[in-house]
C-alpha cells in the first residue's frame, strides 16, 4: 500500500489533486487508516496511470470517469483508439504546417491565371512524347488506350481547382509551366517516378491484404514524395486528395477497373480511404 504522499512523489500529482479525485469519486483510495489517512494498492495505482494518460489527451474528467467504469472498457482496445485519434490529429498538424511553409514564400506573389487548353496541351504532349514506347505499351494496356490516358491527363489539370491550387504552389503559372516542362525533359527521372509509383501500388495492395495500417501510411508517405519529384512541387496534399476523391467517386471507371485489376480487386477505394485518413480528410 501506498500514502498519498507516496503516489503524489511517485507519478508528480499533488496530494490536493488526489483529494479531489476521491471526492469527485473519479479514484478512490484502496481504504482509510483508523487516522483518515488514504492508501492505494496497485490496482488504484494502475487506474491512476489510466486517468493522467486520458488527461494528457485533454479528455475532461466527467468523461474519464464514464469511460473507466464503462464496463465494457477494455484497456487495451481504449488504447488503440486514442492511438488512432492522435495519428489523426499528428496527420492534419503536419499537412497543415507543410501547408503554411510552402505558402509562406510565395504568399506575395500569388497569380490565379489558370492553366488555358494550349497549355495543357503542351504539358501533357510534352509527357506523352518523352515515356518510353514499352512504358506506352503498359499504359495502353492500363488504360485500354492512350488517347483515354491523355484525356485524363488533361482532364486533371483543366480541373479548376487543381489548376489554381498547382499555380499557387509554384507562385504563378508561368513558373507552373516551366517546372512541369522541365520534370518531364528528363526522361530517366519520369521512368524512374512510372517504376516507383508501380512499387508504391504494389505496397498499397501488400497493405490492404495485411490489414496493416502502418504500411499503408507509409504507402501514402511514398506516394506523395514521387508527386513531388514528378511536379516539382513543396506539398502534394491537394494532387493526393483530388486522386482519392476519384477513386472513390467512380469519376473515371475505365481508370479504376483497369487499377483493380493489375492491383486486386478494391484497391482503389482502398487507396481513396487511406489518403483521406492520412490528410484527416
Amino acid at each position: 500500500m501506498k500514502t498519498v504522499k507516496d503516489v503524489s512523489e511517485i507519478t508528480g500529482i499533488s496530494i490536493r489533486t488526489l483529494r479531489y479525485y476521491d471526492e469527485i469519486g473519479l479514484l478512490k483510495p484502496t481504504q482509510l487508516t483508523k487516522t483518515g489517512y488514504r492508501l492505494y494498492d496497485k490496482e488504484a495505482l494502475a487506474r491512476l496511470q489510466e486517468i493522467i494518460f486520458f488527461k494528457e489527451l485533454e479528455i475532461p474528467l466527467s468523461d474519464i470517469k464514464v469511460i473507466l467504469e464503462n464496463p465494457n472498457y477494455n484497456r487495451k482496445q481504449a488504447l488503440l483508439t486514442q492511438k488512432s485519434l492522435l495519428e489523426q490529429k499528428r496527420n492534419h498538424i503536419n499537412r497543415t504546417i507543410e501547408l503554411i511553409e510552402n505558402v509562406i514564400d510565395r504568399v506575395d506573389n500569388m497569380n490565379f491565371e489558370l492553366l488555358n487548353d494550349e497549355e495543357v496541351k503542351r504539358i501533357v504532349d510534352h509527357s506523352i512524347n518523352l515515356i518510353e514506347s514499352n512504358t506506352l505499351e503498359k499504359i495502353a494496356e492500363q488504360f485500354v488506350s492512350i488517347e483515354t490516358y491523355r484525356n485524363l491527363l488533361e482532364k486533371n489539370l483543366k480541373d479548376e481547382k487543381m489548376s489554381s491550387h498547382l499555380i499557387k504552389m509554384y507562385g504563378s503559372k508561368d513558373k507552373a509551366l516551366e517546372a512541369m516542362l522541365q520534370e518531364t525533359d528528363n526522361r530517366a527521372c519520369f521512368e524512374k517516378q512510372q517504376i516507383e509509383i508501380d512499387k508504391i501500388y504494389k505496397q498499397f495492395s501488400l497493405a490492404k491484404q495485411r490489414n496493416d495500417a502502418d504500411l499503408a501510411q507509409n504507402a501514402v508517405k511514398r506516394l506523395s514524395e514521387s508527386y513531388k519529384k514528378m511536379f516539382k512541387i513543396d506539398n502534394a496534399r491537394y494532387l493526393l486528395l483530388k486522386v482519392a476523391k476519384d477513386y472513390l467517386d467512380n469519376s473515371n471507371p475505365v481508370l479504376i477497373k483497369a487499377t483493380d485489376k493489375q492491383y486486386g480487386d478494391g484497391i482503389t477505394q482502398y487507396i481513396g480511404h487511406v489518403i483521406q485518413y492520412y490528410y484527416g480528410a
